[in-house]
């Protein structure tokens, strides 16, 4: 995750995060989502529920937090990801703070083996309620994992605050998104004899093909246009960096970057592919 390395030295407690979150922007009644590094913030009194908590403090019980809890594999056993999703016990990867919420008696987690998202609060069982139900887009993790009936579309429709804490945009799972919106919108501007075809040529899970990918390290890059237009906050918590951005305006400014220049962006060959399929049914 390249999380930043936190001061040992600073007392980080609940209250802090709370304040923290008011600062850049985040009011009661509102749904928080976050990327984290716990050890990015110093020495957490009360450990990952203490920074929970303190966002909770932050949105009130009218409020919502959320987190990802997503699921990695062996090496060599992508293939048997699905067969072994448990929802109850397969544990998140992706920080400590992520698998203390999970394990929350008053958490509510989305069915999904690779992408689910964990909440609490008033509005966690309509954010994670039917993942993957409806609105099903192409992508890397399965036409599932960023549906329109997902987690990740009802934190856009929310306008919620996405936030990270000691990790920058390259650990932003809302790429993802990003990435499977703009294959459904080329998809969708090709002429309509095409559209079939085009689906099956581009990458789904354990399918090689085209796809939008978004390198890593244009993610910060990304990260610093979005903060020039003022949709990324920056705060702190203890010695960690806080960034905020408001779901809808990151990214729908974040699709419209990509596409204003798609070669700057995105692999060759897919802008070469899509534009080839496009031109056929000129």
């Amino acid at each position: 995750m390249d999380p930043e390395m936190g001061n040992s030295s600073i007392v980080v407690h609940a209250s802090d995060v709370a304040a923290a979150a008011a600062e850049v922007g985040i009011t009661r009644g509102d749904t928080v989502f976050f990327h984290s590094s716990l050890s990015s913030m110093g020495h957490v009194e009360g450990g990952p529920n203490a920074v929970i908590d303190g966002f909770f403090e932050a949105v009130g019980p009218e409020g919502t937090v959320a987190v990802p809890t997503l699921c990695n594999w062996a090496p060599g056993e992508q293939h048997l990801v699905f067969e072994r999703w448990d929802i109850a016990n397969s544990p998140s990867f992706v920080g400590a703070i992520t698998e203390a919420m999970r394990k929350r008696p008053d958490a509510i987690r989305s069915d999904h083996a690779t992408h689910s998202v964990a909440a609490i609060g008033a509005g966690a069982e309509d954010l994670t309620a039917g993942h993957g139900s409806g609105g099903l887009r192409p992508g890397q993790f399965g036409p599932r994992a960023f549906a329109a009936e997902s987690p990740w579309e009802r934190l856009i429709e929310r306008n919620a605050a996405y936030c990270l804490i000691g990790v920058t945009f390259r650990v932003c799972t809302m790429v993802h998104y990003v990435e499977a919106a703009l294959a459904e919108r080329m998809i969708s501007r090709a002429p309509a004899e095409e559209r079939e075809r085009m689906l099956e040529e581009l990458a789904g899970w354990m399918k090689p093909g085209f796809f939008p990918a978004i390198r890593i390290d244009d993610r910060e890059v990304i990260e610093g246009m979005l903060a020039d237009r003022g949709i990324v906050r920056y705060g702190r918590i203890g010695s960690a960096t806080l960034r905020c951005a408001r779901a809808k305006p990151m990214v729908e400014n974040w699709i419209g970057i990509i596409e204003a220049d798609p070669e700057r962006w995105l692999p060759e060959d897919y802008v070469e592919w899509a534009g080839a399929a496009a031109g056929r049914g000129a």
